[in-house]
């Protein structure tokens, strides 16, 4: 199987400097984020999807939507690709930052999950995943997932997860 990830498009709250975890509210991509998309889109013209994979997230879901205009396949959400829910949300994500510095893997504040507590919560997803098909499938999801992935791919170290970096719409892609 041959296995896409893809940060979301660029958003009003990326811009605005924001925590967002909850799928209720509606943060779509801004102008810069369509046209993000849309290159994306283009770089994955030729490439035959079988499945385009988001979170509940309507950013996800808006950034599929865009790819999918060269594939009409379908697209499924699925929660486990969620965000890591921060207990921040609409906060500005330096003071996320400045809060769980102490230990960024294990701090869990105002009801939210730590990042080893969102690993554990996202990697099921993986086998989710192999379990789908034989072709390819597009998985579009959040910084903090695709870190968790990216590194369980590559076998690094849950210390390094912070050091890694996605920015939007960038695609990496994992053969199993």
């Amino acid at each position: 199987m041959r296995a896409l990830f893809m940060r979301h498009g660029h958003t009003t709250y990326n811009q605005l400097g924001l925590c967002n975890d909850d799928p209720m509210i509606d943060v779509h991509l801004t102008a810069t984020g369509i046209t993000q998309a849309q290159t994306a889109a283009q770089q994955l013209r030729d490439t035959p999807l079988q499945l385009i994979v988001t979170s509940e997230l309507p950013r996800t879901h808006q950034t599929a939507m865009v790819i999918n205009q060269y594939h009409q396949v379908p697209v499924q959400q699925h929660p486990l690709l969620n965000d890591i829910r921060s207990g921040f949300e609409g906060q500005p994500v330096t003071d996320y930052f400045a809060a769980i510095a102490a230990d960024p893997l294990n701090m869990t504040l105002n009801g939210g999950e730590s990042l080893l507590q969102h690993r554990a919560r996202v990697l099921p997803y993986l086998d989710w995943l192999w379990e789908q098909s034989q072709g390819v499938v597009l998985t579009i999801a959040h910084e903090e997932t695709l870190r968790v992935f990216y590194a369980q791919f590559n076998q690094l170290p849950a210390r390094q997860l912070r050091e890694l970096h996605f920015h939007n719409c960038e695609v990496f892609e994992y053969n199993k």
